[in-house]
Formats: C-alpha cells, sequence, structure tokens
C-alpha cells in the first residue's frame, strides 16, 4: 500500500547536491574533510566519514549520474515503504557499502572513496524487489530493460569490475550496496520475495 507524503528523499537530494557543489566549486576542504578512508578509518577515529562520504562527489557527471538515479528510484521507495524506513534503507546500505570497502581496502593508505552509490543501490535492489517488471532505461541501450534482468546484469558486472582494481568507481560499494537492499527487503519484509513469484 502507497504511503502519504515523503520528506526524507527530498531532503537527502538537496543536501547532497548542496554539499557536493560546495566542494567541488567553493571549499574543496569539505569534499577532503569528507572522503572514507578505509586505512585511516580506525586507525584515526575517522567514522564519520562513513556517512559524510555519501554527501560528496568526484565531478558534475558522478553527481549528476547518482542524483539522476536517486531522483527515480529513492522518491517512489519513500512513499511506497514510508520515510522511517527508506532512511534506514538508504543509511543501512551506505554503511554496509563502505563496510565492505574497509574490508577490502583497510591496508591501503592511498585508497579514498566518496558518493552515495552504495546508498542508491541499496534503494534500486529494494525497488526491483518490489517492481520486477518495471522496465529501465539504461544509457546508452536504447531499449527498456526488465527490473530483474537489470539486477542479474548489474551484479554480475559489479563483481567483475570489482576484481579488475582499475579506474575511480568503487564497484564494491555498488555491489554490496545492492546486496544491503537485498538484505533491507529480507529482514524487513520477506514475504516479497516470494510475491516475485506469484
Amino acid at each position: 500500500m502507497l504511503k502519504s507524503g515523503q520528506i526524507a528523499a527530498p531532503l537527502i537530494m538537496i543536501l547532497t547536491i548542496g554539499i557536493s557543489l560546495m566542494g567541488l566549486f567553493q571549499s574543496p576542504r569539505i569534499i577532503d574533510m569528507c572522503l572514507f578512508r578505509p586505512y585511516h578509518f580506525l586507525r584515526d577515529k575517522q567514522y564519520d566519514t562513513m556517512i559524510l562520504s555519501g554527501f560528496v562527489h568526484a565531478d558534475i557527471g558522478h553527481l549528476l549520474f547518482n542524483m539522476f538515479t536517486f531522483y527515480f528510484f529513492a522518491f517512489p521507495m519513500e512513499r511506497f515503504i514510508g520515510t522511517i524506513p527508506f532512511l534506514f534503507l538508504y543509511f543501512f546500505g551506505l554503511v554496509i557499502s563502505h563496510a565492505c570497502t574497509w574490508y577490502k581496502q583497510r591496508n591501503n593508505p592511498g585508497y579514498a572513496s566518496l558518493g552515495a552509490s552504495g546508498a542508491i543501490s541499496a534503494v534500486l535492489f529494494a525497488f526491483i524487489v518490489y517492481f520486477p517488471t518495471t522496465k529501465l532505461m539504461i544509457i546508452p541501450i536504447p531499449v527498456p530493460i526488465p527490473a530483474f534482468l537489470f539486477a542479474i546484469g548489474y551484479v554480475a558486472y559489479s563483481y567483475w569490475a570489482s576484481t579488475q582494481n582499475t579506474g575511480r568507481i568503487n564497484h564494491d560499494a555498488h555491489l554490496c550496496g545492492a546486496i544491503s537492499g537485498l538484505m533491507f527487503v529480507a529482514i524487513t519484509d520477506p514475504g516479497a520475495f516470494a510475491r516475485l513469484f506469484v
């Protein structure tokens, strides 16, 4: 049943855009302070960066892609499950995705990551469980893809890409964020998976 009202998704989007733009164009120190550095996370007690890093982005393209995805999936998810569960889903995805990154990169002093991709992946995959037949348009593929097929391809690609150790994209965060979205549904609404096959 759809829940009326939504305040969390718009607020998260406004904060993310505002803080990211301030860091990119006004004070780069904001981004530096928010970076999630697995090597320093426990050693220097940089616990707040597990959350703060989700509100800054590397460049405009990174920000636009994440916010575009966020807009189309987070807003309907908050309406569907309610504000408090949505907040739990979003920040659960952010924390779990960073926990995976920490485990893999904890001994790498030069590694740092930022962005909301892990949290957004959690929202996206929770959405896919509830609305598996929704058609998704993925750039640059010119035809709509059923959500469940996208999920399979996304997980497979993220796993493969995470083993390549190339580029600046944190594919571990994508993969762990996706898993955390599925975990959230399994914990809060286990019947949703059964309904996939009805």
